[in-house]
């Protein structure tokens, strides 16, 4: 209604146009000119006015050439037909656009409740109906959300290849829309990390590179989301932990294949665990199995109790858990 009543006010009537309405600037063009700030019956009256006085009141006179005249009066009036059409469309698309704003930060309002409440089946079907959108925020969520379907255990193996290799294009696609954004790093570099698994040992270890760039940049853009620092932190696990055939691989194809320790991969998640305490039930149970491989079994408890005892949201806190109790039953809280 607002929007209704907004484009009427602007509406050209003919003769019972809306007073206060005056003809554009100034513009001179071929023979016809308009008049700042006056309207089409003052200007008519103003030649009808001159005509009077030059012909001494003798009668009604135009000035100049008729056809002239003529021509001028038509081009004032496309000149003011064609501003107001301007206006009109310039007001009905910033109200078109606004509204798209809002109906996008609306989805993202629901799209941000449903995953903080685990609600994994009812976001996806929520985002994919925008996944044509060019916003780079519907998008990499819509790459969260298809990877968390692709976890779920009721996924099949089939299921999960489509939507880890989908959830690869959304992200990619966030990227390109924002080189800016954090999250669209972080979710491109976890969505390569995914499809490595279909791809062999060869191409993992070359993405393993790639990877690695894009979680220092989400970090660098934004070093208080925790979740992109435990995200190093696992990298530098992962690579702390390769297993000498594929260490071996890795140093037959690459002049420097990536490397990394233990320490460095605590140290990672320490500084998650300081950014947002207790914000992922993984980075305690990886903090936990870091001080195991250090041998401090003190340390390594007291975290994996942490983890045993996190309240579980979802299916990944659920293994956790169950994770974390089958490694507290190996070894005594003595160090």
């Amino acid at each position: 209604m607002a929007l209704a009543s907004r484009l009427w006010r602007f509406r050209p009537s003919g003769r019972n146009a809306a007073p206060g309405l005056g003809l554009p600037r100034r513009v001179t063009g071929g023979r016809g000119t308009c008049m700042q700030g006056r309207s089409g019956s003052e200007v008519a009256a103003e030649f009808w006015l001159t005509g009077r006085a030059r012909a001494g009141h003798r009668g009604t006179q135009v000035i100049g050439n008729p056809p002239t005249f003529k021509r001028s009066l038509i081009f004032s009036a496309l000149s003011y037909l064609g501003f107001e059409t301007y206006q009109l469309l310039s007001s009905a698309a910033v109200v078109y656009a606004t509204a798209k704003v809002f109906r996008v930060e609306e989805i993202l309002q629901q799209a941000d409740y449903l995953y903080e409440s685990g609600e994994t089946a009812k976001l996806y079907q929520l985002l994919i109906q925008y996944k044509e959108s060019e916003d780079a925020e519907l998008l990499w969520r819509l790459a969260r959300a298809s990877r968390d379907v692709a976890q779920l255990s009721g996924t099949s193996e089939a299921e999960k290849k489509v939507l880890v290799y989908e959830a690869l294009e959304y992200a990619k696609r966030a990227l390109e829309k924002n080189e800016a954004s954090f999250a669209a790093h972080k979710w491109y570099a976890i969505c390569i990390s995914d499809v490595g698994d279909y791809e062999g040992i060869k191409a993992k270890i070359a993405n393993a590179y790639v990877i690695k760039e894009h979680f220092e940049k989400a970090i660098e853009l934004n070093p208080k989301d925790a979740t992109s620092i435990h995200l190093m932190g696992v990298w530098c696990y992962t690579f702390a932990e390769m297993p000498w055939y594929q260490r071996r691989i890795a140093n037959m194809l690459f002049a420097a294949p990536p490397s990394s320790t233990y320490e460095e991969a605590l140290g990672y998640f320490q500084r998650a665990e300081q950014v947002d305490p207790n914000f992922y039930s993984k980075n305690l149970l990886l903090l936990g199995k870091t001080y195991l491989k250090l041998q401090n079994k003190k340390l390594a408890a007291f975290w994996l109790l942490k983890a045993k005892d996190y309240p579980a949201h979802t299916q990944e806190d659920k293994q956790i858990q169950a994770e974390a109790a089958q490694l507290l039953t190996g070894f005594s809280g003595k160090n």
